[in-house]
């Protein structure tokens, strides 16, 4: 039988405290693992993460609580390095209560989000609830909102990331949609009420996970990737890439010979992406809305947003969706100082698609893009007609410079249907209008540039841009479409 350390000595009292954090430490059940615990150690660097509130108990006596009071009282909170940074995070242990939200939890998710706002670094969260803890009945509810009031006040200043490793229930799934990127590990769920949501339908449907994993190692993996790309808060530089590679030439085929012959052809707006960057494009959202690509890469070993039409998708036409989630996206990279580079090949917007009959996802694309204080560039490849050249990084908007390959064709419409308005031969219009010097003769295109060019424009427009300073009216904010 272990003998209790004497705690009249300092000797004693040491033990008695590494006792106490062997205790908070240990798995619940005999062969139960803490995953919450597990989690943080697969995100952190190895040995950096530094525990908070580590014997924090709730304090409720009544429906016979005061029987079970385990130290961390179902969340894990810290702070650590992820590739040298520093990250605070929580990680929420189904295995404590199922991780149902008590007063003492949420005090120390609260402690860690005024943590991560004192110092300017981001927060990872790391969901596993079942929700409120009914024990503490309307306390938990209180606590919710006050939680949520925390990570409203975070957005925009600090990057949030979070991870939805378990079953995520009721009040608890709230506040990861304030998150700026959501993760989710197959087999997890999440919804606030009803049937429980799976990741693939989040990342499919709903759109409310940017990214998918098969499980909690490959999530934190996107975690770390997806970090490397944002700045530490919304007041730091576009960040560099770990490694600069200002030296590195990307290797796909030339573009000079890249765009079909034929107008209507399909083809992967992926391959000029990876021919202008870095060769890094790390895709969020690749599953919902595929007729518009989003994700950030690095040019020159500068951080870059890319947005781009997916023209290998319904000819890369907007949808309600597809345009609700590219403006999201611009958000975020104005939001922490990335600069966005749009290319556009778009005719338009999708034939039947009912939602897309209502202008409110086209107006939130407009007003993402008209608010953006970061750089912005875009290349017009081949299609940007009517609302498409409108909506899509046009100049009017407020794009700092505009591109066009010699195959653009910037137009109000197509020859068909503009021919057919003005009452004109359709081929007449075409010769005449179809082309990216039109839109030049007037100011709305910088240059008009051969595509093998592409990189080297882009680049230096960028490096442009770094020195861009606005003066944005006073006001409190604007309002954002519905």
């Amino acid at each position: 039988m272990t003998s209790k350390p004497d705690l009249t000595t300092t000797a004693g009292r040491i033990e008695d405290l590494r006792n106490r954090l062997a205790e908070s430490q240990a798995p619940v059940g005999q062969d139960v693992a803490c995953a919450a615990r597990t989690r943080i150690e697969q995100l952190m660097d190895q040995g950096t993460f530094v525990e908070t509130d580590a014997l924090a108990r709730h304090r409720v006596e009544a429906y016979k609580m005061y029987r079970t009071k385990p130290a961390t009282d179902g969340v894990v909170t810290g702070y650590g390095l992820i590739d040298g940074r520093r990250v605070c995070v929580f990680s929420q242990d189904s295995t404590i209560f199922d991780g149902a939200i008590g007063e003492v939890y949420a005090e120390k998710m609260l402690k860690i989000y005024e943590l991560a706002m004192k110092t300017g670094v981001p927060v990872v969260g790391i969901y596993d609830s079942a929700g409120p803890r009914w024990q503490e009945g309307i306390v938990t509810a209180h606590m919710q909102a006050k939680i949520l009031r925390a990570a409203s006040v975070a957005s925009g200043l600090i990057p949030q990331v979070a991870v939805v490793a378990g079953q995520t229930n009721s009040l608890a799934a709230t506040t990861v949609p304030l998150a700026d990127v959501t993760v989710m590990v197959e087999g997890a769920s999440l919804q606030l009420a009803g049937a429980a949501v799976a990741a693939a339908a989040h990342g499919a449907e709903t759109g409310l996970a940017h990214l998918t994993a098969a499980d909690d190692a490959e999530a934190l993996d996107r975690v770390r990737t997806l970090l490397s790309y944002l700045p530490l808060n919304n007041q730091a530089g576009s960040p560099l890439g770990m490694q600069p590679r200002t030296t590195v030439e990307p290797t796909p085929a030339n573009l000079d010979e890249f765009m079909p012959d034929d107008d209507d052809a399909a083809y992967d707006a992926a391959e000029i992406i990876a021919s202008v960057t870095d060769g890094d494009f790390f895709e969020l959202s690749g599953s919902y809305a595929p007729n518009v690509i989003t994700g950030f890469s690095h040019i020159g070993g500068r951080a870059v947003g890319i947005v781009a039409t997916q023209p290998n998708v319904d000819q890369g036409r907007l949808s309600n969706a597809a345009a609700r989630k590219a403006a999201r996206f611009i958000r975020t990279c104005d939001a922490f100082n990335i600069p966005v580079l749009q290319f556009l090949d778009c005719p338009g917007f999708v034939e039947g698609d009912a939602e897309a009959c209502a202008p409110a996802g086209a107006a939130a694309l407009a007003y993402a893009f008209a608010e953006a204080q970061v750089g912005t560039v875009t290349v017009i490849t081949r299609k940007a007609l009517g609302a498409a050249y409108t909506l899509l990084g046009s100049k009017g908007l407020g794009a700092d410079l505009v591109y066009a390959w010699p195959t653009a064709q910037i137009a109000l419409a197509d020859a068909a249907t503009a021919a057919t308005q003005i009452g004109t031969d359709a081929a007449e219009y075409e010769a005449e209008n179809l082309n990216p010097y039109v839109a030049t003769e007037r100011g709305l295109v910088d240059a008009v540039i051969e595509p093998s060019q592409t990189r080297h424009q882009v680049l230096e427009g960028l490096r442009l841009l770094e020195r861009k300073v606005v003066y944005p009216t006073p006001k409190k904010h604007g309002n954002i479409p519905l």
